[in-house]
């Protein structure tokens, strides 16, 4: 290897400089694809036409119905950090565009055969010109309607090593396929059509009024997302959050269905995906990953776009006010996914599967029913498994009993009629029946009223008879030390005794068996890494495991007000649709549903 004190320091060629220009811009196929549908975007195109080769490394082509480019300025679109899109400082810090650097023509001219060829709306006639190893030919006249097309053959031909880093044709197709997605998701007013080998692969047309965006959707993500999804659209601080976000019963293994826009730009934030986290932490499964489309708008000036080289990251320049917008919104949203003004109504946990049986003759133990049958009676053995709604609900601030043949009001869940094996609540509702997880709905109840006590004032606390040192990093102690007053509102009484030891001096009088080390360490953890506003997730996630330890559990038998003390307060419960761990706590089945299956009617 040369010594660097033998190596004399040179200007590197132009076309060389191009190449490495394009190694951030362009990675694989779908970049090319990103970077031009962007700029067609940018000169404001309605109908966008995409043809691929060989999973787009033989071809890449890209069609808009856009303003077009003078022929005086298409050698100038291929100079680097040649743009219309900004022209100072102050653009710059306020930009409107999804392209803004001037980089992405010549980087991919750099590595492919490119050809370009535009006629603006004004203009007679079009012009092209074409770009091969850095040798620049054009304009000439070429037939085409107004608009632009960019056609890019043999990508990274000049580049052998970063072609051999391309996957299968189906890989990078794959991955052409997902990016339409994400883009016909980013713009419903225009039209998105995908191709390859002469077979259509994608095709969207223009979604301008509610009913066609709504029709997209689907389109894109599937009927199963639409089936669980809710629509949010709010407004403040001078931002608005819209869009789909899905039910916690459809959280998905993998982060395959989250899209989030800013001003129309595809984006993946740490902070917007930690304030999506964190504001489903009280209704998702461990290990689980919510789904959702949402787009951010807000005064461009007001962000930072130019901070990765894909432009897939931002700086927001007030990113708590953010953080707490998005979080605090979505969180509000999750909270009304309880039962509303009936049962029918409302959005289901758990949606019922039921399909009709092939001939009315059933066989019943192939459907996995048992043969034998159950007596109507409660087992006199049972008796002393009864418990009272007040030992269920009095410590805990008590519920008023509704006995079933209470007619006053109408309510969502209707009236408990028997308990199944000792784990459902059978309910008549207005239009159907209903069924209760009674754990998973009370723990969902008890959690609630935990968190709100917690929530609402100071917290007791209850002092050690012996501090417990517990060792973090320098840096944790200092955090530590400078939240003491709000570890202190949560119960936690804390002093800092060395350079990385924290004495504990008290623990939440509410949590009585918790590991003060571990909830002090998990608390620092969320505090550095999620922002003030996450500071009681681990406080939270303490409280959820003793609430899942009171909840009544299976095969404890329940009277009928009992019951119905426990439909009641669902009712009144925010997050009732879902257990602190995010399984669904009821289900509607209609009327329909039980014809149906009955084939009642027929």
């Amino acid at each position: 290897m040369t010594p660097l004190s033998a190596m004399t320091i040179r200007v590197l060629p132009e076309q060389l400089v191009h190449q490495i220009a394009a190694g951030e811009v362009v990675e694989r196929p779908a970049s090319v694809i990103k970077e031009l549908v962007e700029n067609s975007l940018d000169a404001g195109a309605l109908a966008i036409d995409i043809e691929v080769e060989k999973g787009g490394a033989e071809l890449c082509r890209v069609r808009d119905d856009g303003m077009g480019i003078a022929a005086d300025e298409l050698l100038l679109a291929l100079a680097r950090h040649a743009t219309s899109k900004i022209g100072s400082i102050d653009d710059l810090e306020a930009v409107r565009t999804l392209g803004f650097r001037g980089e992405a023509l010549p980087s991919i001219a750099s590595v492919a055969r490119m050809r370009m060829i535009s006629r603006p709306r004004a203009a007679a006639t079009a012009h092209m010109v074409a770009a091969v190893d850095g040798a620049l030919t054009g304009p000439a006249p070429h037939p085409h309607p107004p608009g632009t097309t960019v056609e890019v053959r043999d990508l990274f031909f000049n580049v052998p090593a970063r072609r051999k880093f391309l996957r299968s044709e189906r890989t990078e197709l794959a991955q052409i396929e997902r990016l339409v997605e994400r883009l016909a998701l980013s713009r419903f007013d225009v039209g998105f059509r995908l191709s390859s080998a002469r077979k259509v692969l994608a095709d969207h047309p223009p979604a301008r009024d509610e009913r066609s965006r709504d029709a997209r959707a689907p389109a894109t993500l599937g009927d199963d997302f639409i089936a669980n999804a809710m629509k949010l659209d709010y407004e403040g601080s001078g931002l608005r959050l819209h869009g789909w976000f899905c039910l916690p019963t459809y959280a998905r293994s993998q982060a395959d269905q989250q899209y989030f826009f800013l001003n129309g730009r595809p984006l993946r934030d740490k902070l917007v995906a930690s304030a999506v986290r964190l504001a489903y932490r009280d209704v998702l499964f461990h290990g689980r990953h919510p789904a959702y489309v949402l787009f951010l708008e807000m005064d461009p000036a007001r962000v930072d776009v130019n901070a990765h080289p894909q432009k897939l990251e931002v700086r927001f320049r007030e990113p708590g006010l953010i953080h707490d917008f998005l979080f605090r919104t979505l969180e509000r949203a999750l909270a009304e996914t309880r039962p509303t003004q009936s049962a029918a109504d409302a959005i289901p946990a758990a949606r019922a599967d039921w399909s009709l049986p092939g001939s009315a003759s059933l066989d019943w133990s192939r459907r996995g029913l048992p043969t034998n049958t159950y007596p109507l009676t409660p087992d006199p053995s049972a008796a002393g498994q009864q418990v009272s709604a007040t030992a269920l609900y009095g410590r805990l601030g008590g519920v008023r009993e509704i006995a079933a043949a209470d007619t006053a009001a109408e309510h969502p869940l209707g009236y408990a009629i028997a308990q199944l094996h000792g784990v459902y609540i059978l309910a008549q509702a207005q239009g159907g029946l209903v069924l209760v997880d009674m754990h998973a709905a009370h723990e969902r109840t008890t959690y609630e009223r935990l968190k709100a006590s917690m929530h609402s004032d100071r917290l007791p606390a209850q002092p050690l008879l012996v501090p417990i040192a517990v060792q973090v990093s320098v840096a944790d102690a200092d955090e530590a030390e400078s939240q003491a007053g709000l570890f202190a509102s949560l119960g936690l009484d804390i002093d800092r005794s060395g350079p990385a030891c924290v004495l504990v001096r008290s623990t939440p009088a509410l949590l009585p068996n918790i590991d003060p080390a571990t909830l002090l360490k998990d608390m620092i953890a969320d505090l550095r890494e999620q922002g003030r506003a996450a500071t009681t997730a681990a406080f939270d996630r303490a409280l959820g495991t003793m609430a899942c330890h009171q909840a009544v559990r299976a095969n404890r038998r329940l009277t009928v007000p009992e019951m119905n003390a426990l439909l009641r307060e669902m009712e009144q419960t925010v997050r009732s649709d879902q257990c602190v761990h995010g399984r669904p706590t009821w289900s509607f089945v209609s009327m329909d549903d039980l014809d149906r299956l009955f084939l009642r009617g027929r």
